[in-house]
Order: structure tokens, then C-alpha cells, then sequence
């Protein structure tokens, strides 16, 4: 055993070789990776071995991509068999909804330059003789998909690695880690301890015990996974297409001879304890009974299987997340871990993330936005046992249904609940999941069934949300908002570290409110938030709900050392009702007794009021476009606040709004949402945010580079659409002009002031001028106006009322 490395990698499955293997292609070569059993000993080597592209998102699929592209070529370049077999893929549709959201991802497929073709049963048939078209609407087909055996697969990543110079030492357990300052300085293993510099944990099933060790608690579980393998028939090739019959929900991987058949079982097992450190290449006894609901669909799609004998029935446990996306990234709480874990289609995404990770690790950026699968979009909360395994399974057994836009899942809900939840609930709140909080999305009427029925057109919410728009428009409304995620950042040193790490200029006096990005080195947005300044050395924070421990960490990984600047989270302290409309101030003055004018309260200020008998933070801005303010207060008020209000605001017919109101309003504003419209892979000039670039007052964290793009110009551009036809958009709708593709949207919905559908999206500059493009919905191209400012109130002066 080596006593030192630069980078220590633990797990020896298919991601952890990857990330060897490319650490090893960026020439690093002080690297370890320790697997305590033996090299695909965990869920890697019974894993089925498909290798599917396209995912809802541009780099999501990028990934992958770069998965198939790595997979072309490695059996030539390590000389190890994958046996690699490009053969296709095939997605069946046996529904409207299903053939409807098949068609949509043929125009994401488009955007992301993936190829994908539709097809009619009888051209699925033709490329899958054994298929039974029998309720078969269509199908699509990936050509560039395929399978892998993912043993060889992990064997040709391990010899890739040590031709670079990696070592790669099986047999070893890790027991423990020693963290000295912030920083893990040593791995501890039954051999002896490695002294390192950067430690990455891709453990696998293992993942979350791993972690433990450091008292980190990361969001990924172990549920058991079945899969049967048939018996050989001579007349069976093995060049079939692999097939998907999401609505049946089973796949069939071909072999030589034979199916390998699985699917997404409604009552798998998890396991909270997850596995000792002693499991290896183990399986858990099959199940028959609980494959029963997938194996009687796939045997009526595939008659052929019940020609077949079972040869083996295979269970053995695959690691899932809260959400079922795979963990990646650099962990929060300590300098120099990362994390790569809870793949549960890990050998698709295993060349894509190794690469991804090796950049993360190396260059400190992964090259490029990976939201979706960030380890920061998960809390202390999600890894909890309780509601990790309740999410896993239902995770899992969603994992082929179809993506309805807005949709919520349905366990291990109530986590965390505003202070006004009861009084919301009887007044008809339908809630939603956002970070763990119960956050209304709608409120239904008296009569009205309080749940949702999502639909890919004009869900059952429709109607009532642009009531509630409408009186946030004409009158007034309040809004919980007590879910944001709020800082206190105070200390000696504050304003020269926030002036420096924010692009906007903060040099106000206390009780100014900024807007403003935080940017990397590269002029990328890494956050978008709101900085109150409360005294000369007090700031006050707030973002989105689910942004809190990825903003927190960029903030205090920056932070200065000599303690000079204090961090506090103060999320659970503070409760926020937003009031808003045109009567807002109206309402404001008949319980406050302060002067709530424009003169003394001006747009972007904030400062104590009182409202009956609570003294609240006033902040006056607006993300839906009216006069309003958000009110922050101790949670002890919410209730006694919420009443004030509610009783001052009848005369104006005032309103309870949800968080789908919001979007609908935010887009008519065209104000953005990090995430979606505004990610690390775009600036704020992209975005059209460059009045919050203040170049002027001194350097700070991407200035460089963002003087420099406002100098050369940009690349694309951020583009507001309007859709006159009866459409629905809900952002991921393919973009082009004359039959040629130009993008994606990044957000849609229906402007209900306007009476049009709105998207947002980036287009290249010298084809972001245009006046009219298609936006392709559900497989149509459909007429687009651009909108060249804001669509709704563009002189701003309703916020100023």
C-alpha cells in the first residue's frame, strides 16, 4: 500500500474507474483508487448493461453522449473486450400522453443533436420481429444507443487508468477518514492510512455509509432490482434493438439467443440499513411473485418469452437517490470530497460522468451545469433514513412513468411545513414538495377537488391559477413564501467580501435591497439572489428554497479566513408572506402606522415596520411585476401577521396565490429562474442581465471575464417568445427558424394577462434578431413572435404605483 496520493478514489465499480481513467487522461498520476472486495464487486457486475442517450435536459444528455462516444473507442485503446453493441434502441407508446411525451423528446432530441426517429408500429415490428404491435400507437427509435457488458466495461476503465499511471489496489477496505481543518488528510484502511489531497467517493451501494465516516449524510439509498434471463433459442439474433415499453413498464436487452428482461417493480424492497461492508458479488433471493407485474405485461408484448424458459431471475440491490438521479459533486461540508454516487443507470452515465468528475476535481468546474445531478440539491433532510427510503422507492418505481410537467411526488411529504400550513390548507391550498417544505402551488375553490391532475395541455389547475394571477394583476394577494432560504452575513469584513464576490454594485447605504449574480472566474451564474443591506456591517440573504446549500457554499467557500465575515442560516427563523397588487400599499396602510409612500419607502429599500403588533422586515420589490413588498418575520408572528392582512385586505377583495400563479406572472415580467433560464453555462450579458453588472466599482469575482464578453459581444442570447395558437408550453420545446434548428426553451407557460403562451430561450446571435420562429409543442411547429423587451409592463410603471 502506498502511503500518500494526490486523489483517492473509493469504489472500484463502473463510476469509479471512469473517474480514474480520466483523471488519468487529464495526466494526473498521483492517483489511488481502493475497492475493498474486487473490481465490479458491488451492483456493477449483475447491472443489465443498457446504454440509453437522451435525457430531459442539453447536458444532461451531453453525458451520456460522451458515454457512447468513449464506448466506441475503448475496446481498441485498452485492448479489453466491452463487447459494445450499437444496436439501437426502441421506445414503445401505448397511450396518448406517452406518444405525446415521445414526441417532445423528438424535438429535445433535435435540439440536443441526438438522433431520434418516430416510427409507426409496423416500422417498430420491422426492426423488432418479436414485437406484438397490438395497442401500439408509435415508437421511437435512437440508433446511436445501445448495451455494454459492464464487467468488461469496468476492466477496460481500470486498464486504461493504470496505463496512465493509476493505482488501483483491491482487497482494501476503507474504515475511516481523519479531517483535520476542514479537510480530509488521510484515508484510513485495514492496510494502513494514505495521506491525500482530494478524496472522492464513489462507493456505490456503499456510498452513504462511506460518507457517515466523515458525519456526512448523503441522499442515497439501496433498493433491490430484478431482472430475468432466458433461456437460449437458436433462432434468436443478437443484433435486435433494445427495447423500452414504458407503459408496460419492462425493457428487454437481446442477447445471443435470449432476453435479459427487467422493469421498475411498484413494491420493491429498500433497505434502510443498507449492506454490510462484507457484501460482494452477492445477490438477494428472486422474488417471482413481486416480478409478476412485469413479466406478464412483457410476455404480452413479447409472445416470444412465453416460448422461453426462465434461465435465472436475478435480484440484486442498485443504489437510487431521493429523486433517482445519480450524486455528484464537491461536498459542502468539507474542502476536498466529493461525491459520485447512486447511479441507478450507472453504466450509460459512466463514461460521461468519470470525465465529468475528473474536470470537477481537476479544474474545479465540471465543464458544465449539472444542477440536476449536484450533490448541493439535496439537505441534511433528504439523507434522513425515513425519508431517503421512502423517496427511493417511489423514485424507482416512477422511474418509467410518464413526466408529467409539474408534477409532485407523493411520499415522505410534510417534512417541513410553514407556520400558516393549517390556515392555507382550510382556505383549499393543493401544496407541492419544494426542498423538503409544503409550498402551495394553487388554491382550490369551494366545490373544487383540492388535488392535482397533471396534463401535458390545460391541467385542471388552469382556471383557478388565473384567477389567481388576475388578482395579483387588478387587486391584491398574499403569498406564503416563508420556504425561501435566508443568511445573515455580518462582520467587520462583509462588504468588502460581498462587493467583491457579487457582480452587481453593493456600495449602498443600510436598508438598501440589490439584485445581483454571483459569478465564477469564467462570468458564469453560480446564484441569483437578493442582498438586503441591514447595517454597516449586516447583510441580509435570500434565494430560492431549493438553492440554500448550494448558495451557502459558494458564499463561505469564499469566505476569508481571519474571521472577519460571520455565516449564519436563518431559514427556519424567518416566515414570508408577500403582499402584492396595485392595492398592496392600500392594505399596508391600514395596519401599519409608518409612511409607506414612494418618497419614503422607495422600490429596492427595505426597513422595520410594524404591522399590528409584530415588527417585521419590509423589503419592497416584486418578482411577479406589481407594487409589493415581501415581509420577513420572526415564525411566532406569521399567524398574527397573515390575519392583519388577510382582515385589512376584504374591502379590496383580497386573494390567497400559490406558486404556479408566480410562473405564469414571472413570465410575463421575462424575470429569470436560476436553473432553468440562468445556469453556470451562461452570463449575465447571455441573459440579458448586464444592468447588474456594475464593471465600475472595482474587480470582483469574474469581472475579467465578463469586461471582456461585454467588450467581444456574446455568443447567444436569451430570446422571450409569444405564442399566439392554443398551445401548450411548458420549456424544453425545440426552437427553429426555416427547418433549422437554433435551441431549446428553457421556460414556458401562459401569460394570463397577455392571453398567450410565453417561452424563454437562447439563440445564436446572428440568428437571434428574427421577428417570427416555430417553437415545436408535441411534435408541431407552431408560430413564435420574439418579443424584444419585457412583454408586460415594460416601462415598469406598475411597480412603481
Amino acid at each position: 500500500m502506498s502511503s500518500q496520493a494526490k486523489i483517492v478514489i473509493i469504489g472500484g465499480g463502473a463510476v469509479g474507474c471512469s473517474i480514474a481513467y480520466h483523471l488519468a487522461q487529464l495526466g494526473e498520476r498521483d492517483v489511488v483508487l481502493l475497492e475493498k472486495s474486487g473490481l465490479t464487486h458491488g451492483a456493477t457486475w449483475h447491472a443489465a448493461g443498457l446504454v440509453g442517450q437522451l435525457r430531459s435536459r442539453r447536458n444532461l444528455t451531453r453525458m451520456m453522449q460522451d458515454s457512447v462516444e468513449l464506448y466506441r473507442r475503448l475496446h481498441e485503446e485498452t485492448d479489453v473486450a466491452t463487447d459494445w453493441k450499437q444496436v439501437g434502441s426502441l421506445r414503445l407508446a401505448l397511450s396518448e400522453n406517452r406518444w405525446l411525451e415521445i414526441k417532445r423528446a423528438h424535438g429535445q432530441s433535435r435540439a440536443f443533436g441526438l438522433e431520434m426517429e418516430l416510427l409507426s408500429p409496423s416500422e417498430a415490428k420491422a426492426m423488432f420481429p418479436y414485437l406484438s404491435t397490438k395497442g401500439v400507437l408509435g415508437a421511437a427509435f435512437i440508433p446511436g444507443d445501445g448495451q455494454i457488458d459492464p464487467s468488461g466495461l469496468t476492466q477496460a476503465y481500470a486498464k486504461g487508468a493504470r496505463t496512465g499511471g493509476v493505482t488501483i489496489r483491491e482487497g482494501v477496505q476503507v474504515t475511516g477518514m481523519t479531517v483535520t481543518g476542514g479537510r480530509i488528510t488521510e484515508v484510513l484502511t485495514d492496510q494502513g492510512p494514505v495521506t491525500c489531497e482530494f478524496v472522492v467517493n464513489a462507493a456505490g451501494l456503499w456510498a452513504r455509509e462511506v460518507a457517515a465516516m466523515v458525519g456526512i449524510k448523503v441522499a442515497a439509498g439501496v433498493v433491490e432490482h430484478q431482472y430475468m434471463v432466458t433461456d437460449k433459442s437458436a433462432g434468436i439474433p443478437g443484433d435486435l434493438p433494445t427495447i423500452r415499453d414504458p407503459d408496460h413498464n419492462f425493457y428487454a436487452k437481446p442477447e445471443v439467443g435470449g432476453f435479459a428482461v427487467g422493469g421498475w417493480e411498484k413494491r420493491t424492497i429498500a433497505l434502510p440499513g443498507g449492506l454490510p461492508f462484507d457484501f460482494g458479488r452477492e445477490l438477494f433471493a428472486s422474488n417471482f411473485d413481486r416480478f409478476e407485474e412485469i413479466v406478464l405485461p412483457a410476455a404480452e408484448r413479447l409472445p416470444i418469452l412465453n416460448e422461453l424458459g426462465i434461465q435465472n431471475l436475478i435480484n440484486g440491490p442498485i443504489p437510487i437517490s431521493a429523486d433517482g438521479e445519480p450524486i455528484m459533486g464537491p461536498v459542502p461540508e468539507l474542502a476536498n470530497l466529493f461525491v459520485a454516487c447512486a447511479f441507478t443507470s450507472g453504466i450509460a452515465a459512466s463514461g460521461g460522468a468519470g470525465r465529468a468528475m475528473a474536470n470537477w476535481i481537476v479544474e474545479g468546474d465540471p465543464g458544465m451545469d449539472l444542477w440536476a445531478f449536484d450533490v448541493r440539491r439535496f439537505a441534511p433532510l433528504h439523507a434522513g433514513s425515513t425519508y431517503l427510503h421512502e423517496r427511493a422507492v417511489e423514485s424507482y418505481a416512477r422511474y418509467y412513468a410518464v413526466h408529467w410537467p409539474a408534477d409532485e411526488m407523493t411520499s415522505a411529504r410534510n417534512a417541513r411545513q410553514s407556520p400558516l400550513h393549517e390556515a392555507l390548507k382550510d382556505k383549499g391550498a393543493v401544496f407541492g414538495s419544494k426542498f423538503g417544505w409544503e409550498r402551495v402551488n394553487w388554491f382550490a375553490p369551494v366545490g373544487t377537488a383540492a388535488v392535482d391532475k397533471p396534463s401535458f395541455g390545460r391541467a385542471n389547475w388552469f382556471s383557478h391559477v388565473a384567477a389567481e394571477h388576475q388578482a395579483v394583476r387588478e387587486r391584491v394577494a398574499l403569498i406564503d413564501q416563508s420556504s425561501f432560504t435566508k443568511f445573515e452575513i455580518s462582520g467587520p469584513g462583509t462588504f468588502t467580501f460581498l462587493q467583491h464576490l457579487a457582480a452587481n454594485d453593493l456600495d449602498k447605504p443600510p436598508g438598501s435591497a440589490t439584485y445581483t449574480q454571483l459569478c465564477n472566474t469564467q462570468g458564469g451564474i453560480e446564484a441569483d439572489l437578493t442582498i438586503m443591506r441591514t447595517g454597516e456591517e449586516g447583510f441580509y440573504v435570500v434565494t430560492g428554497s431549493g438553492f440554500g446549500v448550494r448558495d451557502a457554499h459558494w458564499i463561505r467557500s469564499h469566505m476569508p479566513g481571519d474571521g472577519s465575515v460571520n455565516f449564519r442560516d436563518v431559514t427556519s427563523a424567518h416566515a414570508v408572506i408577500n403582499l402584492c397588487g396595485p392595492h398592496a400599499r392600500d392594505v399596508l396602510m391600514k395596519v401599519s402606522g409608518d409612511d409607506l409612500s414612494n418618497a419614503a419607502f422607495p422600490y429596492m429599500t427595505c426597513r422595520e415596520v410594524e404591522i399590528g403588533y409584530a415588527k417585521i422586515l419590509a423589503i419592497r420589490l416584486t418578482y411577479v411585476g406589481e407594487l409589493g413588498w415581501e415581509l420577513h418575520m420572526p415564525v411566532e408572528s406569521a399567524a398574527h401577521v397573515y390575519a392583519t392582512l388577510l382582515d385589512a385586505g376584504r374591502e379590496f377583495d383580497i386573494a390567497n396565490v400559490g406558486y404556479r400563479a408566480i410562473d405564469s406572472l414571472r413570465m410575463e415580467k421575462r424575470y429569470l429562474y436560476w436553473g432553468t433560464d440562468i445556469t453556470p453555462d451562461y452570463t449575465p450579458y447571455e441573459a440579458g442581465l448586464g444592468f447588474c453588472v456594475a464593471l465600475d466599482k472595482g474587480p470582483f469575482m469574474g469581472s475579467d471575464a465578463l469586461s471582456r464578453i461585454k467588450d467581444e459581444g456574446v455568443a447567444e442570447r436569451l430570446c422571450t417568445f409569444l405564442i399566439e395558437a392554443p398551445v401548450a408550453v411548458h420549456g424544453g420545446e425545440l426552437i427553429s427558424k426555416d427547418g433549422r434548428v437554433l435551441g431549446i426553451t428553457t421556460s414556458g407557460n401562459f401569460g394570463h394577462t397577455l392571453g398567450k403562451s410565453i417561452a424563454l430561450g437562447y439563440l445564436p446571435i446572428d440568428d437571434a434578431e428574427h421577428e417570427t420562429y416555430e417553437i415545436e409543442c408535441f411534435g408541431e411547429p407552431t408560430g413564435a413572435v420574439r418579443e424584444a423587451g419585457v412583454p408586460f409592463d415594460p416601462e415598469r410603471k406598475r411597480i412603481f404605483l
